[in-house]
């Protein structure tokens, strides 16, 4: 058998099955990899050790007791944007750094249903803005594969502790991208369900109208395997859909025939991007799709522009809240005008109060309508368009393509460029914008001066088509063994 960490959480869950291993060894593997590599790749902001030996010795008397579970006894980690009852949730800002939540997320609330078990929390771009993990205020995530360069933001700590091995699956959220990009990076498959599939309550909130929660795993099957326990509507989220949860694990066939799949062609993609289109063509019509190219639509040129609008003007509404007062970063001062400006001034950090700052002026009496009220009006155009295409009018069951421009970029490049940050999350945003499900799963390497640098496919399907899309994803990773190449550092550690 692999050692213990190497397992998929397929693997792992039909290991415990068979009695080869407890819920207690896999804990203890794991928590002995975030001890030798975690201060190497700053994944994780809490380790909750004595929580997660805990619910694995729990897990463990419920598989005694005959208990079976795709989740029981699977150790995993969460975005720190989650609240979780009791442990630290710091959102990677100043301003939260000693909030202990009085409540749970929903979606922690069901992974421990599930007998999934808690190793921590992990870092994160500061309020989930960013697009590298590079501002989080606790330091910069690094990549497994080379760790001069970026993680992918802002969910670049679960990426990169999925990639290491220091967890079997975690959380993350994605605003614009923020799932799909650091998966991309960190060579995982990295799934944004439709918005409203997964509950939102006790995420911290950054952009609520575009704000999801989803999977980061080593493959779709284990993507798959999480949805299932965390789909759902929620009497606490009233943004949650009424929608069925499908059995999105049993409708992996490996087989795509009858479905018709858009090839995305990007207006200035280079030679590493035509290769990996062309190997993606390859495997979805060996797999039974029928494939035609899909040119980029008129209003590409605005997708980054409406969704800054978007996200500033939302993240500005939510913020207002970290006063100082009720709870966050609190400074003494003369008058609530001093300690407000002081408390905000330190506990946010310099990306977050350019958003602020940028959020307030686009709602600001008389440019609303100009910035806001037209960025909305784009959005549904963007959103009638996608749904148009992918419709059985349009005739497209799912549109793939290329998850980034590039592999990742090294750490400080894109600092002191704002607009090329935000332009990173180009070819994710229209799914957000849209509230469609979207997944990046690895598809190859690029060449780096420290070694091989993975690239993302992306394939994005009609809103509520989650199946379809795991579907998709599955039959390519069987076709694709990307997913299977570890990061040296990862394979070259001390192995549990």
């Amino acid at each position: 058998m692999l050692p213990l960490w190497q397992l998929t959480v397929a693997e792992a869950a039909a290991a415990m099955d068979r009695g080869d291993m407890s819920a207690v060894d896999l804990c203890e593997a794991y928590l002995a990899r975030i001890g030798a590599l975690n201060d190497g790749l700053g994944a994780f902001l809490t380790v909750s050790a004595d929580l997660a030996r805990i619910q694995a010795a729990q897990a463990d008397a419920r598989r005694a007791a005959g208990e079976r579970g795709p989740l029981l006894g699977i150790p995993y980690a969460l975005k720190d944007l989650f609240v979780t009852a009791g442990l630290r949730t710091t959102a990677g800002s100043r301003m939260l750094a000693d909030y202990v939540p009085p409540y749970d997320a929903t979606v922690y609330r069901r992974l421990q249903v599930a007998g999934a078990v808690l190793l921590g929390k992990l870092n994160m771009d500061e309020f989930a803005m960013g697009s590298s993990n590079e501002f989080s205020a606790y330091g910069a995530v690094r990549n497994p594969w080379d760790r001069e360069r970026v993680a992918g933001g802002s969910s670049g700590g679960s990426a990169a502790a999925v990639a290491a091995g220091l967890c079997a699956f975690s959380l993350g959220t994605d605003t614009g991208g923020s799932i799909r990009l650091p998966a991309s990076f960190c060579g995982v498959t990295g799934f944004k369900p439709s918005y409203g599939r997964v509950s939102r309550y006790g995420m911290v909130a950054f952009a609520s109208s575009l704000d999801q929660a989803g999977t980061l795993t080593r493959t779709a099957r284990d993507a798959a395997l999480v949805m299932g326990a965390i789909a759902g509507q929620d009497p606490l989220d009233a943004t949650s859909a009424d929608k069925v949860v499908e059995g999105y694990a049993a409708g992996l066939s490996g087989r795509l025939d009858g479905l018709r799949v858009g090839l995305a062609i990007p207006e200035a993609g280079d030679a590493e991007q035509a290769q990996l289109l062309t190997d993606a063509r390859r495997i979805l019509e060996a797999a039974g799709a029928t494939v035609e190219d899909v040119r980029a639509t008129a209003d590409e040129a605005l997708i980054v522009p409406t969704y800054v609008v978007l996200v500033t003007a939302e993240a500005s509404a939510n913020l207002a809240r970290y006063d100082g007062i009720r709870y966050g970063h609190h400074v003494p001062g003369d008058d609530l005008a001093a300690m407000l400006g002081a408390g905000r001034g330190q506990g946010f950090g310099a990306e977050v109060r350019r958003r602020i700052l940028m959020g307030t002026y686009v709602l600001a009496s008389g440019y609303q309508d100009a910035y806001y009220g037209q960025a909305c009006r784009v959005r549904e155009l963007v959103r009638r368009r996608l749904e148009a295409t992918l419709s059985p009018e349009g005739g497209l069951d799912l549109i793939v393509g290329p998850t980034t421009a590039g592999p990742a970029f090294p750490l400080g490049a894109k600092l002191t460029d704002p607009v090329a940050m935000y332009r990173n999350d180009i070819y994710t945003i229209p799914a957000n914008l849209a509230g469609l499900p979207a997944i990046s799963v690895p598809a190859g390497f690029s060449a780096g001066p420290a070694g091989p640098l993975p690239l993302g496919l992306q394939i994005v399907g009609r809103r509520w088509a989650e199946a379809t899309v795991l579907r998709a994803a599955d039959a390519f990773q069987a076709r694709d063994d990307s997913w299977r190449r570890r990061p040296v550092m990862a394979t070259s550690a001390a192995s549990a």
